[in-house]
């Protein structure tokens, strides 16, 4: 059994987030585009080391760390969470063209109503999954999973066939994130 926190400030975690209920609410170039602008920003501004990423329809995974002189990487997390859940809502709520709006806002109601942390929506679930990576074996594992995701789901047939995966990277392809790669 794995704790799921950050207990090595230096340490490289496998990290998953997930959408509360499941939600598809990434099948939208839209709300993908929030969580790259923020992982992109967390990267110059907060010091976020990405190493690998996918984005699915309702979660998204990423191999991260923290530069040496970056911010801690709880609390990384907590303001890619705060921001993009609070981003994604209000691009959802202003979207006359999203068939799915009056939905998705029950359902984001409904659990931060749950949450007593929350005054309004929740958009992620609470818990990151967290898993250190303290071994090359367990490195490579959760790199193959992040980049078959997509080949897993019937999205694609190749992993570098997915635009929003770092697997395009590992394979010599120019990708959407900058990326400490894995060696």
């Amino acid at each position: 059994m794995y704790v799921y926190k950050f207990n090595d400030p230096d340490g490289i975690y496998f990290v998953t987030f997930t959408v509360v209920e499941w939600v598809d609410v990434f099948i939208r170039a839209e709300y993908k585009r929030i969580v790259l602008e923020s992982l992109q920003f967390c990267q110059k501004e907060k010091g976020l080391e990405i190493y690998a990423w996918v984005i699915m329809s309702n979660h998204l995974h990423l191999i991260i760390s923290r530069a040496e002189n970056g911010q801690r990487l709880s609390d990384i997390v907590r303001d890619f969470k705060k921001f993009t859940s609070s981003k994604i809502i209000e691009a959802i709520e202003k979207n006359k063209y999203e068939s799915r709006r009056n939905w998705m806002l029950w359902i984001f109601s409904a659990a931060g109503k749950k949450n007593r942390n929350n005054t309004n929506y929740q958009f992620w679930k609470q818990d990151n999954h967290a898993e250190h990576l303290i071994s090359n074996k367990f490195m490579d594992q959760k790199l193959n999973y992040i980049h078959m995701n997509p080949v897993n789901a019937d999205i694609v047939n190749e992993p570098e066939d997915y635009k929003y995966s770092s697997a395009r990277d590992y394979s010599g392809k120019k990708g959407l994130l900058s990326l400490k790669m894995i060696e």
